[in-house]
Order: structure tokens, then sequence, then C-alpha cells
């Protein structure tokens, strides 16, 4: 009897440690979840973050690119009335040499402009895109939207215009 006394207290004590290591093992995969969840959020910031560095690098790329090239156009701007008052120079001088040495001087000019990327704007036919219109004449003799005459000259550098052509449009 006693023998069954025992076994049947091994067998209570078996299945108190049974439960006690099913509650152990509970608490351990709550933890292990948790964790898991931890993990998971954190490598989300991480990558949040990551992602929002690299966006801000693109952002100021493009800041630092767009403002250098809004310096360059302004300084340019800022040569072209020089450049037209050399021009018009070469209209109101009558001696050879120094005519001469204006043409070799605007020559150069127009060099260094196109070296830098400037182009003088075409004007052949109107483009409000490239023009202003600041006279209009009806005349039958030309074509519809030709340019008549150039008040000023237009300049470009890639896309983006530095200087509209201030002309004369028929029709």
């Amino acid at each position: 009897m006693e023998k069954k006394k025992n076994e049947a207290a091994k067998e209570e004590v078996k299945e108190v440690n049974n439960e006690a290591t099913e509650a152990e093992n509970n608490t351990i995969n709550e933890k292990i979840e948790e964790l898991e969840k931890r993990c998971s959020d954190a490598t989300d910031k991480y990558l949040r973050v990551l992602a929002e560095y690299d966006n801000f690098r693109k952002r100021t790329i493009k800041e630092r690119d767009s403002i250098y090239a809004e310096a360059y156009t302004d300084a340019v701007k800022q040569l072209l009335p020089v450049v037209d008052n050399v021009e018009r120079s070469l209209e109101y001088s009558s001696d050879e040499k120094f005519l001469e040495g204006m043409k070799l001087i605007i020559a150069s000019i127009h060099t260094t402009l196109e070296k830098m990327g400037v182009k003088e704007i075409e004007t052949k036919t109107f483009d409000p895109k490239l023009h202003n219109a600041v006279m209009h004449i009806d005349d039958q003799s030309y074509g519809e939207g030709e340019i008549i005459e150039v008040f000023q000259k237009g300049y470009i550098m890639g896309e983006r215009v530095i200087r509209y052509a201030m002309v004369k449009v028929a029709n």
C-alpha cells in the first residue's frame, strides 16, 4: 500500500512539474513574441530613417545643382547688357581700326559665351517661349509670325532662357 502511495505521490509531483514547465514555456514564448515584435518595430523604424535620409540626400543634391544653375544664369544675365553695348558701338563708329578691334572683341565674347553653354536665340519665326513681341505689324508681304526686326538679342543656356529676344512680328 505504501508503494501505491509513493507511486501516486510521484505521479502528482510529475503533474505539478509538467504544469510548472508548461507555465514557464508559456512565459518564455510570450517573451520571445514580445522581443520579436520589438525587433520588427526597430527594423521598420531603421528602414524608415534610412529612406528618409536617402530622400534628404537626393533633395539636397538637387537643390545644390539648381542653386548653381541659377547663380550661373544670373551672372551671365548681368554680362549681357555689356555685350549689347559693345555690339551697338559698332554702329556708331567710323574708324576702320576701331571697328576691326571691336569685331574681334565681339567674336571673343561670343566664343566665350558658347564655351559657357550660352547660345543666341534664333530669330526667324516667332515663338512665344523664346521671343517677346514688343511690336506687331500687319503686312501681307511677310509671312505669318515672321520676325521683321530684332530690338534686343535673346540668349538661352541649355533649356533655360536667360533673356527673351525682343522683336517686331508681322501679321
